[in-house]
């Protein structure tokens, strides 16, 4: 009996393992029907990480386009040569231009019967040819992008020359496909036609993606991936990012030398907010970064007023926001190592040096100009001293003059304490940090308001 018991335990733990190796991942199924633009980059590059992270069977392009940017198409080429999701493009009327050259990026390729791919020449803005130095420099650079995409997923690369290079000759064997006087167009018919025992591109027309599906013996649940009316908003944060580090950063510092939370506070949250959500809806960053930078946060502000002097919260904070702040301007895929490489690092590294020392140097002319200015006083005298209250002087006040030396007790930031012989006093600097226990001088005395300077 105990060995009867072992025998279907043993059963029952082989039969879940063979049920777990037989589940199929799913198919993503991505549409790609309008222009290719960097917002359109966005939301693909997010779908694949998606699919990726889903251990999909395959993402499929449903694609009927004109064409659109070129560094745009590159983006997308180079997202689709990175992941490690088999991919496919359905051609479903026409995949022209930068939409040719994304197809070739994908490992098969399917059109529908009156389907067209092709003319992928480099042209401006207008859609007018460009001067022949400009143009000889582009088709060359792109031709060498697109073989090389079209060689790693067993393509043949002269039919993407022919694609971008009016003067090249497509001819297999002794059969001229294309001359040399104009730009390849493959109809699907041409497209799938065999040379050689191999398509000549498209390895299958089919009537649907749902009959692409079925002729690649593709059987995981389909999800139809959309894009979101947040993608193109996305596109403008991430490019902006320096900018909103530098107004994060700068509002904070204003907020931070101000009595009281303000206008400066919300702007600074603003900032980074738009910041971590940009990057979430990009695909650059999980929900994980914004925990990360607000645990720093809350550690930094714990070190300067709940526990002042004690060093190693607020180094472990700033660390853990800088660290935050890099890693949610890293594009990670799912199958890459948790520890960025230095190519991934460079960009976000970047942004934020170029943020950081302009937020420095902005620091140190407002530290500098900012307190002489009418802006500042009547935000801090309006911080302390409300106008419509009059508040009655104290005793330790009306023993203090101006010219007097003292000891800070407290870091003035620009409010705190400090003593003047023994009367522990309530005052403000002109805007300077003044660490605890260093001399301070009343420079001005506004009613209850004691201004102080470093001695």
């Amino acid at each position: 009996m105990k060995y009867h018991r072992c025998w279907w335990l043993f059963v029952l733990v082989l039969s879940s393992v063979f049920a777990s190796a037989a589940e199929v991942g799913p198919v993503y199924v991505v549409p790609l029907k309008s222009e290719v633009s960097e917002a359109q980059f966005y939301f693909l590059r997010r779908a694949l990480k998606t699919a990726e992270r889903d251990h999909a069977s395959a993402f499929v392009i449903d694609m009927a386009t004109n064409g659109g940017e070129v560094m745009a198409a590159i983006d997308n080429m180079n997202a689709l040569l990175k992941t490690t999701v088999p991919t496919y493009t359905f051609v479903d009327g026409r995949a022209l231009s930068a939409g040719a050259l994304i197809a070739l990026a994908t490992q098969k390729i399917y059109m529908s019967p009156t389907a067209a791919i092709g003319a992928a020449a480099p042209v401006d803005s207008s859609g007018a040819d460009l001067a022949k130095t400009m143009a000889d420099k582009t088709s060359s650079a792109m031709s060498a992008i697109a073989r090389a995409a079209a060689q790693k997923n067993g393509h043949r690369p002269e039919v993407a020359d022919a694609f971008i290079k009016k003067e090249k000759e497509l001819k297999i064997g002794d059969v001229v496909i294309d001359g040399s006087d104009s730009l390849l167009t493959l109809s699907a018919e041409e497209a799938a036609r065999v040379y050689d025992g191999k398509p000549l591109l498209a390895t299958g027309i089919a009537t649907s993606v749902e009959d692409m599906l079925k002729k690649e013996g593709l059987t995981g649940i389909v999800r139809t991936v959309s894009p979101t009316g947040f993608e193109r908003l996305a596109f403008w944060i991430t490019t902006l990012a320096p900018l909103l580090l530098l107004g994060g950063i700068i509002c904070g510092y204003i907020e931070f030398k101000i009595p009281g939370f303000g206008i400066f506070g919300v702007s600074s949250i603003i900032c980074f907010f738009l910041f971590f959500a940009g990057h979430y809806i990009a695909g650059l960053a999980g929900w994980e970064a914004s925990v990360c930078f607000a645990l720093g946060l809350a550690l930094v502000l714990g070190e300067l007023i709940i526990h002042p002097g004690t060093v190693a919260p607020g180094i472990v904070g700033v660390m853990l926001m800088i660290s935050s702040l890099i890693y949610a301007m890293i594009d990670r895929w799912p199958s890459q190592p948790i520890w960025p490489t230095q190519d991934m690092l460079l960009r976000p590294v970047l942004n934020l040096g170029v943020a950081l020392g302009a937020a420095i140097l902005l620091a140190y002319f407002l530290a500098k100009y900012l307190p002489n200015t009418p802006f500042y006083h009547r935000i801090v005298l309006g911080a302390t001293v409300p106008s419509s209250i009059p508040l009655p002087v104290s005793s330790a006040v009306l023993a203090i003059a101006a010219g007097m030396t003292g000891i800070a007790r407290t870091t003035l930031r620009p409010s705190g304490k400090a003593i003047f012989g023994e009367q522990l006093v309530d005052v403000v600097s002109r805007g300077e940090y003044i660490p605890a226990e260093a001399p301070v001088q009343i420079v001005q005395i506004e009613g209850s308001r004691v201004v102080v300077e470093p001695a």
